[in-house]
């Protein structure tokens, strides 16, 4: 057995480019929906092993480069999906474009294994690690804002155990998501320095910390309820027929039949993104109105749903809110915002929130005047494009409790879930996961139970297609309805934590982390050579 590792090391060794993109697409298997993390974590220790030999900065940087291509491509790969519901581009485009993002994406895994080569060119193995760890902390942090950021995947992401346990991604309130990656590279580098060590007792207690860890079942000793009475519905409502207006009627039905059982009791409502086909605010041009369920008046729109929902309930809803401005003379839609409004028993639209941290090509095409003219064009029907919100903003309810929304993906960003100075009591997240493929659902619900346990906030999420879950503060997930099924669950809102550490300081704690780790290396280091 051992002589085969060998050879399997020597082969790896000798082609280090090669080996570093196939170890990067190995460790994405760490993630949802395969979840296999000790394989992920196994090729993550490989790769610090591999690249601690790395004889130069140029040799280096490239390793990182493919790893993070390979591992990005892999993790990502659902966004091929978005291509199979946009008939005015080809769906073969949709495999290409998965790599061709991932080639800017892997910039920051290349800067992070350039910046450990060229700080710990003479350390130990797991010095070396933990100088990776610092780097892809700030590196991973960059990928979160840089030209408005994609964080989707973080490496951490793969320590977050099932439904029913947060694993060691429970330490998240201490740590922060990206200081959590930084683990996940510690606990692999620990794994590479006792096997390179022959400690095997080492290697054993090890493994078994992590394996206890990961699935210790936190579920059952979470049990606290809170006072906030919910029902959240998942239609399924598939992305192919979203939009078709000879389909509206139907999928109102649909939401209306999940809905309706118990609206003479008080409750939250939650209804997915888009939810609603009808358009609700008053004074566009007849014409948008024509087309929907509710005919020409949005009056009755308005009313229907809080019939439905029941006098004494409130809904949260997904829609669209049109703006309406001139155009070549005439009076049009000129921009759209993704919002989610808050609709009373009488039908009265009493809040409102619009999504800040908006899709590219998905829900705004960038640099439209050149890409418009060239053939390129949005990945999702539509021709406008939405304008973002303010930003994290808390809808005070009144006896429903204070909630803070974000929409689909906004709930990924970690730091950038909620308002700071005025805390929800939970944060809705409905989303249109449609067009996520089979991969995207479960690596996004599981993003939602980070945000959850670094924020100490419980997470609802109502979908259209799957998955819809109640997530408490802790990260597990109390009730769900998976993908492909029409459900609806019903209870109370778990309660909320006091602030978190990392909700007092938000990203700065990850950063802090980077850098204490950064200096107790450079410590190591010198204490080494002296």
């Amino acid at each position: 057995m051992t002589s085969r590792l060998d050879r399997i090391w020597q082969a790896m060794a000798a082609r280090p480019l090669l080996a570093s993109a196939l170890l990067g697409a190995i460790a994405a298997c760490g993630f949802p929906p395969l979840r296999l993390w000790p394989v992920g974590l196994a090729a993550l220790a490989l790769f610090i092993a591999l690249l601690r030999q790395a004889n130069c900065w140029k040799r280096a940087t490239l390793m990182g480069w493919l790893f993070g291509l390979a591992h990005l491509t892999v993790a990502n790969s659902w966004i091929a999906t978005a291509f199979t519901y946009q008939a005015e581009m080809p769906q073969f485009l949709g495999w290409l474009a998965v790599p061709l993002l991932c080639l800017y994406l892997a910039v920051y895994p290349a800067l992070a294994a350039f910046a450990a080569n060229r700080l710990g060119r003479n350390a130990g193995t797991f010095t070396f690690a933990a100088l990776f760890a610092a780097t892809w902390i700030v590196a991973e942090w960059l990928r979160g804002w840089v030209f408005t950021g994609y964080p989707w995947p973080p490496l951490g992401l793969m320590l977050l155990g099932d439904f029913d346990s947060p694993g060691i991604a429970l330490l998240l309130p201490w740590l922060g998501t990206y200081a959590l990656s930084g683990l996940a590279i510690l606990i692999a580098g620990g794994f590479a320095a006792l096997v390179q060590q022959g400690r095997r007792v080492g290697q054993l207690v090890l493994a078994l910390l992590v394996i206890g860890a990961m699935t210790f079942p936190f579920g059952s000793l979470t049990q606290a309820e809170g006072s906030i009475r919910y029902a959240l519905v998942q239609p399924l409502i598939p992305q192919a027929e979203r939009e078709d207006p000879g389909k509206f009627e139907d999928q109102f039905i649909r939401i209306a039949q999940l809905t309706m059982p118990g609206n003479d009791s008080e409750r939250l409502v939650l209804w997915p993104e888009a939810a609603i086909p009808d358009y609700l605010e008053n004074g566009y041009p007849q014409r948008y109105y024509s087309a929907r369920t509710a005919g020409a008046d949005p009056d009755f729109a308005r009313k229907r749903i809080g019939v439905l929902i029941g006098q004494q309930s409130l809904l949260l809803t997904g829609l669209v809110h049109l703006d309406i401005g001139q155009l070549e003379g005439r009076t049009t839609a000129v921009s759209a915002r993704n919002s989610v409004s808050a609709i009373d028993g009488r039908g009265e639209i009493v809040g409102d929130y619009a999504k800040a941290h908006l899709v590219p090509y998905g829900e705004y095409l960038p640099m439209r005047e050149i890409l418009e003219p060239i053939g390129l064009s949005r990945l999702v029907a539509g021709s406008i494009d939405y304008l973002p919100g303010p930003g994290p903003r808390t809808l005070d309810l009144r006896r429903f409790g204070r909630a803070g929304i974000q929409i689909c993906y906004e709930i990924v960003f970690s730091g950038h879930v909620v308002d700071r100075a005025n805390r929800p009591d939970y944060i809705f997240n409905p989303s249109n996961d449609g067009w996520f493929g089979s991969w995207g659902p479960p690596q996004h619900v599981a993003q939602a139970r980070l945000r959850a346990i670094e924020e100490g906030l419980p997470v609802l999420r109502s979908t259209t297609t799957g998955i819809s879950a109640v997530i408490d503060a802790n990260g597990v997930v109390r009730q769900h309805v998976p993908t492909g099924v029409t459900g609806r669950l019903d209870g109370l809102i778990p309660p909320a934590k006091a602030p978190t550490l990392f909700a007092r300081l938000g990203n700065w704690l990850p950063l802090g982390w980077a850098l204490l780790i950064l200096a107790a290396s450079l410590v190591a280091m010198r204490r080494r050579r002296v």
